[in-house]
């Protein structure tokens, strides 16, 4: 059985017909433009998740800001006394209240403390204050654009 498999011949298709070089490059130039528009649309919604992705890190950060007021009595300097105790605080932790206080572009987040409150800033894509679409700065709380 096996022998006759082995000496059984294939036959051959004489009417083959293959792609000729300019049908793959129209093939080619289809799918190029396809990606081009999907990468850019992709792009997109990829720096908008990064925007998103800042805001709820700074919403996080406020709730460990809280936490230290009610801990330490008052906000701290430098959001770096978020993750390691400061000296002037005895009720501190024992944890960190916070992993890392960087944005999702690896910049260091801006932080303003006036006492009684704070702001956080991101300075968005571009790192430099400022901007419009993606490198607009972030700012929590948001600020009121009313103006009356």
């Amino acid at each position: 059985m096996f022998k006759k498999l082995l000496h059984t011949k294939i036959p051959k298709l004489n009417n083959q017909k293959g792609m000729t070089l300019i049908e793959i490059m129209i093939v080619m130039v289809i799918l190029g433009g396809l990606m081009a528009t999907l990468g850019s649309k992709v792009m997109t919604q990829f720096k908008k998740s990064k925007i998103s992705q800042a805001k709820i890190t700074m919403a996080e950060l406020s709730k460990a800001l809280d936490t230290y007021y009610a801990d330490c009595g008052s906000y701290p300097e430098e959001l770096s006394a978020l993750q390691t105790a400061p000296s002037d605080c005895s009720n501190w932790g024992p944890v960190p209240y916070a992993k890392d206080v960087k944005d999702p572009w690896k910049n260091d987040f801006v932080y303003e403390n006036s006492g009684g409150s704070y702001k956080i800033i991101s300075l968005g894509e571009d790192g430099e204050e400022g901007g419009d679409k993606f490198d607009k700065d972030i700012v929590y709380p948001e600020e009121d654009s009313d103006e009356g």
